[in-house]
């Protein structure tokens, strides 16, 4: 603090100090900054009371001499085609897809899984196609399972 002031109020001070005379002898009626009335008139020279409410509203909707084009016929929605792996769903048929031996370790199984995931995970296909890609999911998850519960023994 300089002479019981603030750093903040002696720097105020001095740029109070250091203001141009001539804004200093500025009408107090007056705000800075606003050298025009609210009330002013609109571009074109008109005054606000030319204009109705309304107009405003029409001049934004466009020419209405000029028809909207018309919208296109909808099409009909085409339907994803269902890929050959997931119309397998026996186990026999997973799990000669997985090939899983006996002499596989823990790591090249949990690889298996992933792989398979990766193919046939029920997020990623269509919705249609959901159902099918759980059964395989789950047969698949099965089969590695007891691979691995067999590896412990």
């Amino acid at each position: 603090m300089l002479f019981k002031q603030s750093l903040f109020q002696s720097v105020l001070d001095r740029l109070d100090s250091e203001e141009e005379p001539a804004e200093q002898e500025e009408a107090a009626h007056r705000i800075r900054g606003l050298n025009v009335s609210f009330a002013a008139t609109v571009l074109g020279g008109e005054t606000p009371d030319a204009h109705r409410p309304d107009e405003a509203y029409r001049d934004n909707l466009g020419d209405p001499n000029i028809l909207p084009e018309p919208e296109p016929a909808p099409q009909e929605p085409v339907l994803p085609v269902m890929p050959e792996h997931l119309a397998r769903t026996s186990r026999e048929e997973v799990a000669t897809e997985l090939a899983i031996t006996s002499d596989l370790t823990r790591e090249a199984l949990q690889e298996k899984r992933r792989s398979f995931a990766k193919a046939n995970h029920p997020d990623s296909v269509a919705a249609l196609f959901r159902e099918q890609a759980t059964i395989r999911m789950t047969l698949a998850n099965q089969l590695i399972d007891e691979a691995i519960r067999r590896l412990r023994r």
